[in-house]
């Protein structure tokens, strides 16, 4: 439970009615689920559309309200893998009561402290028992799975979300025309990277695993929460390892993410997940999975990091580009196939990180 007893003057609406809907089906919810309205404040947002607000119960616990705009948001997802989780045994949000029509749900309070606010980032293996917990999330959650439940990771999505890098970072954030030259070596780029990550084995893929959206453990016996789960997807069983030690907010040095990855690794092979080609023998041959897959996220993430801010403007995102750039020439730099992309990159870039005037500009 959050201690702090900011009210809901705190809580700002960007439209009345939606305020009076929200506080109505509060106030409905009281005599079932023991809800003060009165006490409503804002627990956290995240990048998209939706947010969230904590509210205290007579009995001195605490919820959460998600508050997800039904125009921009669809809360369908967010129930279903809800309850996909609860049935693996992970620790997830549980919903309590929901008003589809107006996109509010009543979850269940994970606490307010993420794993990222634990960790410390000047101690890799101060750490180490954190990430050996979110691996056995991860394990579970990936050992759940069952093919035609969730939405297939296939190859139209990938390249959806690989176009995001030329159609925002570059053009709209760096003002580069997207032809010729450029755009001969993005598709071919795309196309090995969409047919290699389309090898692996598929399971549920969470999209987004990683110290922001684990929570830490509320009391003796939890384990760590898992939160912002619902554009989980049945795809390559390498995306979730690839997010949570590639993070987007945190970079660690190479030889604890290969430390925490061998480790997922041997779980993984001792569970059949990685019974495919050479990979539960050949901790290489994995790897390189993994970092093929991870090269598809931060080619995504740096597209969707732009947009965030060009579009949505919410400039605290393309302050962490750097970060994915510096993803994307480590992995290009290691493979033959992706030297032409690397080449695109310090030009885009400038070798030395200045930016480069090689390719026209809009």
């Amino acid at each position: 439970m959050n201690s702090d007893q900011n009210l809901a003057a705190t809580v700002t609406w960007a439209d009345p009615h939606r305020q009076s809907a929200c506080a109505a089906w509060l106030y409905e919810l009281a005599p079932s689920h023991g809800v003060v309205p009165e006490t409503l404040r804002v627990a956290s947002a995240d990048a998209s559309f939706r947010r969230y607000l904590r509210l205290d119960t007579q009995t001195g616990q605490s919820l959460i309200v998600m508050d997800a705009p039904p125009d921009k948001e669809n809360c369908e997802p967010f129930v279903k893998v809800s309850q996909l989780m609860k049935t693996a045994g992970l620790n997830a949000p549980e919903v309590l009561a929901s008003h589809q029509a107006q996109g509010f749900m009543l979850l269940t309070d994970l606490g307010d402290r993420t794993m990222m606010s634990a960790i410390d980032s000047e101690n890799p293996q101060a750490n180490h028992a954190l990430y050996m917990q979110a691996v056995d999330a991860l394990i579970a959650w990936q050992l759940s799975s069952k093919p035609g439940v969730l939405p297939a990771y296939d190859a139209a999505l990938l390249q959806r979300e690989l176009s995001l890098f030329p159609d925002w970072y570059l053009t709209q954030h760096r003002g580069l025309l997207v032809e010729g030259k450029m755009r001969q070596t993005l598709d071919s780029t795309f196309q090995k990277v969409v047919a290699r990550n389309l090898a692996s084995p598929s399971v549920f893929v969470h999209r987004d695993f990683m110290p922001r959206n684990l929570m830490m453990p509320v009391g003796a016996g939890t384990a760590l929460g898992v939160l912002d789960f619902q554009d989980a997807v049945y795809g390559p069983v390498t995306y979730d390892v690839a997010s949570l030690m590639r993070d987007a907010f945190l970079t660690w040095e190479e030889d604890f993410v290969l430390d925490v990855t061998i480790r997922y690794w041997e779980k993984a092979r001792k569970e059949g997940l990685l019974d495919f080609e050479d990979w539960h023998q050949d901790f290489g041959a994995f790897y390189r999975a993994v970092e093929w897959m991870g090269l598809q996220r931060h080619l995504k993430v740096a597209g969707i990091f732009a947009r965030l801010t060009l579009r949505d403007g919410k400039e605290k995102y393309l302050a962490d580009t750097p970060r994915f750039i510096a993803y994307i020439r480590a992995a290009a730099s290691r493979y033959i196939e992706l030297k032409p992309l690397l080449r695109l990159i310090d030009e885009v870039e400038g070798a030395d990180g200045v930016t480069g005037l090689a390719f026209g500009r809009l």
